[in-house]
């Protein structure tokens, strides 16, 4: 069972039982797509070592399981081994989620031995569309000898993939390489409007393609499954498609993607930030999840306040514990799944529409739009200001299906 697994007792009271805990702002990369606009320079207030694991004892004491440190790059900090050793020893569960650039075997054994328990190498696409995406030749075979070199040393190893205009016709081709290399999750979700996203409107999906990407990634959810069975392979060791929050909702293949082999039946059950997630930057800003814009989900900052206080009291913390449907406006005020749902992910709603309440992101909200012939499209208004997890705005414009149907992808062979 995972440590991220809820049980009764964590149903009771919001804790933040995972935690994503941006160390740095300073990368490898400089990614083209990148929501926290991550480069070659750090923050300039960066939390330092001390300080980093007074934040480490403070989770511990809120009863977090699991941190999964980011960036930038979290190995780029001197002093990242020592925090994973704090965290360890403290009975958390530390894992990394990387674009893989640097992870070589010298630093991955090093990694391991202060306690890393698994690393999420991201994978973009093919070739040519990930180093595209991550504007940088070369990204692509990097991340996959980042993923060998995880693997070599007994790490847990996923991946998760960014799915936009860019890459969406190679998912197929991209699950192929990832199960050849011995992925078995791999996790996809869109990309966001934030960040650098949002000065690429041309890159992003448009709310109907939802429909083709879903559909996809449930054929390649049965693929896998066939060749497993062709390998006379458990149902655990077969390659898994999982669903990021932003990815969805309540269509034909939201048990079959969303499900955890081995456990019950799983489906998207609403925003999670503040309820069980909590994300940190390396200045030490608290917010309810990682991906929220920082201006308007700053709960407080470490340096001057009680975490813990934070998590309990603070408005843009909590707004997804005590929310009802009120908020909600557009086609998802009145939806089927409004109670439930309650318009998917904030943080893409938000950073779309400059809102949360209203998320054209959805497989139910397209596929009932194409049954009338209708299909929205998102038109840029106003342009992000160019500061870490920032957005802009966009509007929604409907038209007609008929209008500029998009290609189909091409699909994987059908396993007799």
């Amino acid at each position: 069972m995972s440590s991220r697994t809820l049980g009764p007792d964590d149903l009771a009271t919001p804790r933040p039982i995972y935690v994503v805990w941006e160390t740095t702002l300073r990368c490898d990369h400089a990614c083209a797509h990148c929501g926290s606009r991550a480069g070659p320079a750090a923050r300039p207030d960066e939390l330092r070592t001390e300080e980093l694991l007074e934040v480490a004892d403070s989770l511990i004491r809120l009863g977090c399981r699991e941190v999964t440190l980011i960036g930038g790059e979290a190995y780029l900090r001197g002093d990242c081994c020592q925090l994973i050793e704090h965290l360890s020893a403290g009975g958390v569960r530390v894992t990394m989620q990387t674009g893989g650039r640097g992870l070589t075997p010298t630093r991955i054994r090093r990694l391991r031995d202060a306690g890393l328990a698994a690393v999420g190498v991201s994978i973009d696409g093919l070739e040519t569309s990930h180093d595209l995406l991550r504007a940088s030749p070369g990204s692509w075979r990097a991340a996959m000898d980042a993923i060998a070199n995880a693997r070599a040393v007994g790490l847990t190893v996923t991946s998760n993939s960014q799915i936009n205009r860019v890459n969406k016709d190679e998912l197929p081709g991209t699950a192929a390489a990832l199960r050849e290399a011995g992925i078995a999750v791999w996790r996809a979700q869109l990309t966001a409007p934030m960040g650098r996203a949002a000065d690429r409107p041309e890159w992003l999906l448009e709310p109907y393609m939802i429909l083709e990407v879903m559909d996809t990634l449930a054929e390649i959810q049965h693929w896998a499954l066939a060749q497993a069975a062709r390998e006379e392979l458990p149902i655990s060791r077969a390659f898994h498609v999982r669903l990021g929050n932003n990815v969805g909702y309540f269509g034909p293949h939201e048990l079959l993607l969303r499900s955890h082999p081995g456990e019950a039946e799983a489906h998207w059950q609403g925003c999670s930030a503040g309820k069980f997630v909590m994300g940190l930057e390396s200045d030490g800003t608290i917010k309810g999840c990682p991906s929220l814009p920082t201006g308007p989900y700053a709960g407080g900052n470490v340096r001057d306040a009680d975490i813990t206080q934070v998590w309990a009291n603070a408005d843009e913390i909590t707004f997804a514990r005590t929310r009802g449907i009120r908020e909600l406006w557009g086609f998802c005020k009145s939806c089927y799944y409004a109670e439930v749902c309650r318009a998917g992910c904030s943080f893409t709603a938000h950073s779309a529409l400059g809102r949360r309440g209203n998320n054209p992101f959805c497989y139910y909200r397209a596929n009932k739009l194409k049954k009338q012939g209708l299909r929205e499209r998102l038109i840029k208004r106003v342009a992000a200001p160019g500061e870490p997890y920032d957005f802009g705005r966009f509007e929604i414009e409907v038209e007609s299906w008929s209008d500029d149907a998009p290609s189909p992808t091409k699909r994987l062979p059908v396993i007799a």
